[in-house]
């Protein structure tokens, strides 16, 4: 273990996060109804990030990303609370600062993704006790505080009302509902409106609990000696926020105050306002940088402050991704530099909602959604409900803040749309995207072991194969049906499902994949077979498709395997053909129990498909 001396001249650090909402949440990031003046004044005497990102758009995949310095897909921690091993090359940051002699805490949640004892990596770790005035004499901190008062939960209505019998929001909202901005990405409707104006108030008493922190560090004496970071941990809490790759979901707050004495650490001016892309790969190497330490080579983020600070390259572009989330997959890549946006959905046969039903909890969605059910939408407000989504999106943000106005298809953008496609391929190739290897396979082409090595493991120029294939699996071109049929018999797992998964998203256009379908029905993958089931079900041989998806629910073990295949049965609107036996025992033994409880209750409470033996 490396250790580092120990320096008077080290700063304090404290990092504030709270939960759950996007940069345009606040006073200083352009909201005219927001009520946040601590962290507006923050920003004032401080460096105010206008294009910072959280490369995910959900809080355990983000945070992975934050403690390692590293994408979560190339260390196999995309999926939402996975808890899979990863690569003994990955060291936490905190890990370093701990041996430089730092005195580390963090306070509230940690949910590090992989498996490792998270409360370890501390010298004190826990939901309360943990604190910066703990330390032993003569020792710098670095305290991380996680506040919980902008959490999605928060707009739950059991949490509405004890928040407000708490004191904590007023007991009605603060802006009249009739003058709450509506902003154009969503359709305007009370439960939305509503939504809205609570948030608000919750805002309000976070930024209060942020000023009682930098108060309390001045009454500590503290302030000169102390950089102060806030920032929010992923964007939020309306739809179309948390758990998308839009700037509402993944454009967060970034804040740094330097006291003068530190000053020097920072290349920028007090009050100023930086436009470089940044994202939460650089957290880590910042972090590092600030205490003129070297960036490790496992990290991949780029220090954007302190003495190693990395200049940004011309054209740099941050990297977004979305995988599973709780119960439901949807595989999404994305890449901004602060103006133009790309995303790409992987799995475009997917509607774009639900990516959890976790989030139903809010009168905003369950509006949304009964308005799409009572067909009293706009064509545009029904889209993101429907099957067979656009497999691209490009948005102009400086135009189009709200992206509402998708120039995939635009000619004029073609240009736009080939260097942004091409720099995304690349990207995956680069970072080993373990995404190309579906979760329910993990289990047996890596057992115990981390999926990364695995992939690393391949042969020279097979990855960059795969992304091409995976490119041309999700982009629905009818001309690519016989690669698909021919790559189906290969020796090699990951191109036949790929293969595989190019007929689900072609859907009746992959009919003359027939033959080949019912094959992989008997391969050795469980995937796969759950796949080619899920293919005929989609091409119009529907019987056999479920037939074989409820054989395979019942024949598996491997927990995402039959999260996979539950999946594919509720997109083939058969969830009634579930042995109510299996789901019985499933909701009572499975890891995921949770996950298969709410797919159950979804069905029950907002489909009115009643399950077997209702």
């Amino acid at each position: 273990m490396v250790m580092y001396a120990p320096s008077a001249e080290m700063p304090n650090i404290l990092w504030i996060t709270a939960e759950d909402y996007s940069a345009d949440w606040l006073g200083c990031y352009g909201n005219p109804q927001a009520q946040t003046p601590r962290i507006d004044r923050l920003a004032e005497q401080g460096v105010l990030f206008t294009h910072a990102y959280s490369n995910a758009a959900v809080c355990a995949v983000a945070r992975s990303t934050i403690l390692n310095g590293a994408y979560a897909p190339t260390q196999g921690t995309q999926h939402m609370r996975s808890r899979k091993p990863i690569p003994s090359r990955y060291k936490p940051y905190v890990t370093y600062l701990r041996e430089m002699g730092y005195y580390c805490t963090n306070a509230g949640k940690t949910d590090y993704n992989y498996t490792v004892d998270d409360a370890s990596l501390w010298d004190a770790c826990g939901w309360s006790g943990p604190h910066y005035k703990n330390r032993p004499a003569g020792k710098p901190f670095f305290a991380v505080i996680n506040l919980g008062m902008t959490h999605e939960s928060s707009l739950f209505p059991q949490k509405i009302a004890r928040n407000r019998k708490l004191g904590l929001i007023p007991k009605s909202p603060r802006i009249p509902l009739e003058k709450v901005l509506v902003p154009p990405y969503l359709p305007d409707l009370p439960g939305i409106r509503h939504d809205i104006a609570v948030y608000h108030d919750n805002m309000t008493a976070m930024d209060r609990q942020v000023g009682a922190l930098i108060d309390e560090l001045k009454k500590r004496g503290l302030a000169e000696d102390t950089i102060i970071f806030h920032y929010s941990d992923h964007g939020g809490i309306l739809p179309r926020g948390k758990r998308y790759l839009t700037d509402t979901g993944v454009r967060v707050s970034m804040v740094v105050y330097f006291p003068k004495k530190w000053q020097h650490l920072s290349p920028f001016k007090p009050g100023q306002r930086v436009d470089e892309p940044v994202s939460f790969v650089d957290l880590a190497p910042t972090l590092l940088s600030l205490l003129g330490v070297e960036k490790p080579a496992q990290m991949q983020g780029r220090a954007f402050l302190g003495s190693r600070r990395e200049e940004p390259q011309k054209g740099e572009m941050e990297f977004l991704y979305a995988d599973r989330f709780d119960e439901i997959y949807g595989m999404r890549r994305g890449l901004t530099d602060g103006r133009w946006k790309y995303i790409r959905r992987f799995t475009p046969q997917l509607p774009a909602s639900p990516y959890s039903y976790y989030q139903f909890g809010q009168a905003g969605w369950q509006a949304w959604e009964k308005a799409w059910k009572d067909g009293g939408l706009s064509p545009y407000f029904q889209t993101i409900w429907k099957e067979d989504q656009v497999v691209e999106e490009l948005y102009d943000t400086q135009s189009d803040p709200w992206e509402v106005k998708n120039l995939a298809q635009d000619p004029q953008y073609m240009d736009r749309m080939s260097l942004m496609r091409a720099r995304l391929r690349q990207k995956m190739i680069e970072t080993h995207d373990t995404g190309l290897v579906p979760e329910g396979m993990w289990a047996e082409l890596a057992p115990g072991k981390p999926i990364a090595d695995y992939l690393g493991s391949r042969e020279e120029g097979s990855l960059a194969q795969l992304v091409d294939l995976a490119f041309l699996a999700s982009a629905r071109e009818e001309k690519d049906i016989d690669l698909f049929r021919k790559k189906m018999a290969s020796s090699d797992p990951l191109t036949r499902y790929w293969a595989t998964h190019g007929c689900v998203v072609l859907g009746k256009k992959a009919s003359a994949a027939e033959p080949e379908l019912t094959r992989l029905l008997k391969d050795t993958s469980s995937v796969i077979r759950t796949t080619a089931a899920y293919a005929l079900g989609r091409i119009g041989k529907r019987k056999q498709g479920v037939q074989a998806l409820v054989a395979e629910l019942k024949k598996t073990q491997e927990e995402f395997a039959q999260l996979t295949a539950l999946n594919a049965l509720i997109q083939l609107k058969a969830f009634d053909q579930i042995p109510k036996d299996w789901l019985e025992h499933t909701i009572k033994t499975a890891k995921r129990k949770n996950y298969v409880r709410r797919c159950v209750e979804r069905k029950r409470a907002h489909e009115g498909s009643p399950s077997q033996g209702d």
